[in-house]
């Protein structure tokens, strides 16, 4: 397991923030600590979802993220 926090462009309102906590919450494997304007924090099992398939999926909700951090649990 481990933790990606994921710096989001274009987040400026609440909406913002569900449509990326309800894309991220789909994806197996994951769970989501924290979605706030500009940032999303979440754990993930790498072998379901990895930095690529958790940054896509922000990415396809509209979001372009430009830095990724991780951290082993």
């Amino acid at each position: 397991m481990k933790t990606f926090e994921f710096t989001i462009e274009g987040m400026t309102c609440g909406h913002c923030v569900m449509t990326v906590k309800k894309e991220l919450s789909a994806l197996e494997g994951v769970t989501v600590n924290e979605v706030v304007i500009g940032r999303a924090k979440v754990t993930a099992d790498e072998t379901k979802a990895g930095a690529e398939k958790l940054t896509q999926a922000i990415e396809e909700a509209g979001y372009p993220v430009s830095a990724v951090k991780q951290e082993e649990l």
